[in-house]
């Protein structure tokens, strides 16, 4: 089944990349179709991402790659979802 969407955890220095460099290079993998950079916090040194992608088959690998040639971090893989179409998530009522 292929990967159609991956939610990351992904930080960079508040130096280099900017947002947008890292969008476009993400942008610019085989089979995405989407991006979505988010920040999450902001330190002196670094700022912290949630990065989501969809697309039809996403590699997570060339995705990882991509992250790092622009200089940033990915911390972990949060979300993947994979099949025929794209579920959204639902959170559990407690």
């Amino acid at each position: 089944m292929p990967i159609r969407r991956l939610v990351l955890d992904v930080d960079m220095a508040v130096s280099e990349p900017s947002l947008p460099e890292l969008a476009r290079a993400l942008e610019n993998v085989p089979g995405v179709e989407a991006v979505n950079v988010t920040v999450t916090e902001i330190d002196i040194e670094t700022i912290g991402t949630v990065v989501t992608i969809e697309g039809e088959a996403l590699d997570p690998d060339t995705v990882q790659h991509a992250i790092e040639h622009v200089g940033a971090v990915l911390h972990s893989i949060d979300e993947v979802v994979t099949g025929s179409y794209t579920l959204n998530h639902t959170s559990r009522k407690r």
